[in-house]
């Protein structure tokens, strides 16, 4: 059987074929589930900002006019839930500062994102789980915006589209995140497990 696109599949779903969505869920949820963890840091509510998400999608879906590619306009509805995820919870300091802004600074100073005496890596079996422990340790916005470069595969035109920064300070995001994630495995000993 042919893989369908997803302009396929949502023409499928708005011709009255609503079970036909499962698809684009199939082919999403995975990937909004990790970024919606790597920005909330809480599994049960990125399970809840995936749910939510979908549903906004499929109730939206009529509205998406095919100018962007669709994984573009989903991401950008969660990234959107997550951030509503966010300020309805303030409590939490760690992640309220998250907004993207032209004029944001670079972290220059490491001391408040990492413990020296930290043992955690020493525990950690495989690349993939170090490299989201040093994504845990920095700041959402750095952390968000690698997961989707790398492991959602969005280009930087694309992850601009998703949170609603322009192109070039998602660049300058982009460059500070990964001189962070270098500097945190470097004072942790951790650069050969990048490489």
């Amino acid at each position: 059987m042919k893989k369908l696109s997803d302009q396929e599949i949502i023409s499928s779903v708005l011709k009255g074929n609503d079970e036909d969505f499962k698809y684009l869920i199939e082919r999403y949820k995975d990937r909004a589930f990790s970024l919606l963890k790597r920005i909330l840091r809480n599994d049960m509510d990125a399970e809840e900002a995936l749910q939510d998400s979908f549903i906004k999608a499929f109730k939206s879906l009529k509205s998406f006019k095919g100018e962007a590619k669709f994984s573009s306009w989903f991401y950008r509805i969660v990234y959107n839930t997550a951030m509503t995820k966010i300020s309805n919870r303030k409590t939490d300091l760690k992640i309220v500062d998250i907004e993207f802004d032209d004029n944001d600074e670079p972290i220059n100073d490491l001391s408040n994102l990492y413990d020296e005496n930290d043992t955690e890596f020493a525990n950690l079996n495989s690349t993939e789980e170090f490299i989201n422990k040093l994504l845990d340790m920095i700041p959402v916005k750095y952390s968000s915006v690698l997961t989707m470069f790398y492991i959602d595969e969005l280009n930087i035109e694309e992850i601009a589209q998703s949170t609603g920064m322009t192109i070039s300070n998602t660049k300058v995001i982009l460059h500070r995140a990964r001189n962070l994630l270098k500097s945190l495995a470097e004072k942790h000993n951790l650069i050969n497990e990048l490489y």
